[in-house]
């Protein structure tokens, strides 16, 4: 009589523990994963002109911190923006590849695999020669600078250390960027020799949307001289004719 009262209070309580989980889990606040963030994630190729590892790390951390992802999140999402030697050594990879592979492995075996084992003189000598590319902006172009300053810049826990650090590492990326731009912009740059970056890549863009306004005003100007001329010409003929000219007024204008 005793071991059944027992059980029948034991099957009682194990559906008051069913009730109470359903009523919790009703509770419990929906977490809704901002997956859009992806596109805040650069790609990262391994190559010494990519952005540094650890920046392209952070930017997975911070938008997983912001955007509720979980380490399969972090994993996959990584996964998905690495190209070219990058993406071959993580396809290559057993440690990677492994059945329940963490963010933090990942991490670590990244960063073992593309240290820097450059010196100092190396890396200072790749940012006082580096150039702007020649299909690359000049905000891209100086991205590509900063991004060389801080690999140059040393890492101290002193805030005064720091500061000073950072002073020096804005002083080497003008020296940088201001004669590594090339074209009309980087005449106009150190024809005004700016005192900070900010300056002169506004006048970079400044002059570089310039340049493409004066080329739209020649191409409408030839686009309407040419169909006054030639009335009974085909209009995409002429588009074409035009076109071809403005692209090599652009070269000229450009270097």
């Amino acid at each position: 009589m005793e071991v059944a009262k027992l059980q029948a209070e034991l099957e009682q309580s194990k559906a008051e523990i069913v009730r109470l989980r359903e009523r919790m889990s009703m509770c419990l606040p929906t977490v809704h994963k901002d997956l859009s963030l992806i596109s805040l994630i650069p790609k990262w190729p391994g190559s010494e002109s990519a952005v540094p590892l650890q920046e392209f790390l952070a930017s997975v951390d911070s938008a997983a911190r912001i955007g509720n992802w979980d380490q399969r999140d972090c994993l996959e999402i990584a996964a998905l923006k690495l190209a070219d030697t990058g993406k071959s050594f993580h396809n290559t990879c057993l440690e990677l590849q492994a059945e329940g592979t963490t963010w933090g492995k990942f991490k670590e075996v990244f960063r073992h695999r593309f240290r820097d084992v450059h010196t100092d003189q190396y890396r200072f000598m790749r940012l006082q020669t580096t150039r702007q590319a020649k299909n690359a902006g000049p905000q891209e172009f100086a991205g590509r600078c900063r991004a060389l300053a801080q690999i140059v810049m040393c890492k101290d826990s002193d805030p005064v250390a720091q500061r000073i650090q950072r002073e020096n590492a804005e002083r080497m990326l003008l020296a940088s960027f201001v004669p590594g731009l090339s074209g009309v912009a980087g005449r106009q740059v150190r024809y005004q020799n700016p005192q900070t970056l900010q300056p002169a890549l506004s006048i970079a863009l400044s002059e570089r949307w310039k340049r493409k306004k004066d080329l739209k005003i020649l191409f409408t100007r030839r686009l309407t001289s040419r169909s006054a001329s030639n009335p009974g010409r085909p209009i995409d003929r002429t588009l074409r004719g035009i076109a071809l000219g403005a692209q090599l007024t652009l070269a000229k204008v450009t270097t």
